[in-house]
């Protein structure tokens, strides 16, 4: 006999609006590539805006995804890499990285997070 079991699928709301923003993952997958970059090496990697980065990283610190290491120093040095919680984030996602980077007719273009090939994570 089949047991059904529940699940509760309330977590599911705060998954969606972690993965649903536009530079989550590729920000978490290159911070889990790098271990730590700082804001114009991040930049420079994703060709992303200053004001989009400075947004998503402000998210990805609220909720405890990424960490944030300044030092007192001039000019002012601030670095940024994965929290444990960003770790277990990045190591959930990487199956999903993997599936999209071996489809048929996938990713053809160098990867904007610096990797030396697709699906080697």
């Amino acid at each position: 006999m089949t047991q059904i079991t529940e699940a509760c699928i309330c977590p599911v709301k705060g998954i969606i609006d972690v993965v649903s923003k536009k530079w989550t993952l590729l920000i978490v997958n290159t911070l889990g590539t790098h271990e730590i970059l700082r804001f114009s090496e991040l930049q420079d990697l994703l060709g992303i805006s200053p004001k989009t980065l400075s947004d998503t990283l402000k998210t990805l610190l609220e909720q405890g995804l990424t960490e944030r290491t300044s030092y007192n120093t001039i000019p002012p040095k601030v670095e940024y890499s994965l929290s444990e919680d960003g770790h277990e984030f990045r190591e959930a996602i990487l199956p999903l990285l993997r599936w999209a980077a071996g489809r048929e007719g996938g990713i053809q273009e160098p990867c904007v997070a610096g990797c030396k090939r697709h699906i080697k994570y």
